[in-house]
């Protein structure tokens, strides 16, 4: 099943619950608009070679569009779509005034030099720049991209328009960006996780984490579980999974990753295992935090964690969450879950339309407000109605994305 379609299963199970109308199904389906650029570069070595990058604008009936920059090999059309419809329900969970939108390139950031990159990210910026803007769509790191991206994504944006620092969220602090933005999605699937177990009466010492993924999501919120005592026993990332039963000691997990070019591989003192069998592991809690589509019908029989928390876009199909629901497993979804990144966002952009700074005690301080709301929201709205946390989500997002688009008329 594609990205798009998956997403869109999702949107029709709680529309069909809502009794929402064919005719408003159809407008807050389709994209507002999609845009597909060519990108032609001369590489290091001489060579030409073209590249194409996306963007796509789903919805603003709630303010301006916001969605991250991807930069993986496998970005297309459908994946950067079905994307940019999440973070329109996203935002709407967790009530920032934004819209959603995404865009990407498809690119193996890892094969080219930094001169490379800058180069193709300004190209980029050449081929969007009058479709996006502080009040129009504002784009922010995603896979494969970081705060390095958004500097000169900004630096490019200027050239055409002059200052304009909310342009784009995800900077560099040295350049008008928020403290606490780069550990803002791992922090906040941390702190949703903290309020999800203590709902379900579970302690954090005697709770069990699998956790799939130690990029900037993963990282940060391993740090995060591991403070609050929670037990890591399981992390991965590209070079395998590893496990350790009696917990894994986080701070030197880190250490290693950060000594060694960001990669867990040769992390003494674990069992090595491979990402799919960490999925499998035998814990309390399971936090996919690396691709989407990982949980599937084929394997989620064999999934016996009894929670899961999507700190990772999609990462599980409809088919298996059915299967996974079904079963009493309990999944706060990626519209819920990993909606810390964009809250930060949200709180850079006020920043900087403000030319006024906040500290890192306040934007923790909100992000924990703004995520404590949307999750009692959600988990009101499940007891409510005796729907999934996922339905849920959707319920209150479709809801507020509804309103808007009534209420602001159509014309």
């Amino acid at each position: 099943m594609k990205a798009h379609e998956a997403a869109q299963l999702y949107f029709n199970r709680a529309a069909d619950l809502m009794d929402l109308s064919d005719n408003m199904r159809r407008l807050l389906s389709i994209p507002k608009r999609e845009v597909q650029v060519q990108i032609p570069v001369e590489l290091d070595n001489g060579e030409i070679a073209t590249f194409v990058g996306y963007r796509v604008q789903h919805d603003d009936a709630r303010g301006p569009m916001k969605g991250g920059l991807r930069y993986h090999p496998a970005v297309d059309l459908d994946e950067i779509r079905a994307l940019a419809s999440l973070m329109t329900w996203k935002t709407a969970v967790v009530n920032i005034p934004y819209g959603g939108a995404k865009g990407g390139i498809a690119i193996d950031p890892r094969k080219h030099s930094v001169r490379e990159m800058e180069l193709i990210t300004r190209k980029f910026v050449d081929q969007i720049h009058d479709l996006i803007g502080p009040d129009t769509d504002i784009p922010a790191p995603d896979m494969g991209t970081g705060a390095q991206e958004m500097a000169w994504f900004l630096n490019q944006y200027e050239k055409y328009h002059g200052y304009s620092p909310a342009c784009v969220t995800g900077k560099p602090v040295e350049l008008h960006g928020a403290e606490g933005r780069e550990e803002a999605t791992g922090r906040g699937v941390g702190i949703l996780a903290f309020k999800l177990m203590s709902r379900l009466g579970r302690k954090p010492a005697n709770t069990r984490v699998a956790l799939q993924g130690f990029g900037n999501v993963g990282s940060y919120c391993a740090a995060f579980l591991a403070e609050a005592d929670f037990k890591i026993v399981a992390l991965s990332d590209l070079s395998g999974a590893y496990f350790r039963p009696d917990g894994i000691d986080v701070s030197a997990a880190l250490r290693h990753a950060r000594h060694n070019r960001g990669s867990l591989e040769g992390f003494s003192g674990t069992e090595k295992l491979t990402n799919a069998e960490l999925l499998e592991l035998d814990v309390e809690l399971l936090i996919p935090a690396a691709l989407g589509g990982v949980i599937t019908a084929e394997n989620a029989p064999r999934i016996k964690a009894p929670i899961i928390i999507e700190a990772a876009n999609a990462p599980t199909t409809p088919d298996a969450d059915a299967l996974l629901h079904d079963r009493g497993a309990v999944i706060l979804p990626d519209i819920l879950a990993n909606a810390g990144g964009v809250t930060v966002s949200y709180f850079e952009w006020a920043q900087n339309r403000q030319h006024y700074n906040w500290g890192l005690s306040r934007v923790r301080q909100e992000l924990d407000k703004a995520l404590s709301d949307g999750f009692e929201r959600v988990w009101d709205m499940s007891n409510q109605r005796k729907v999934s946390l996922r339905t849920a989500a959707y319920f209150i997002g479709i809801g507020r994305v509804g309103r808007a688009t009534v209420l602001g008329g159509i014309r």
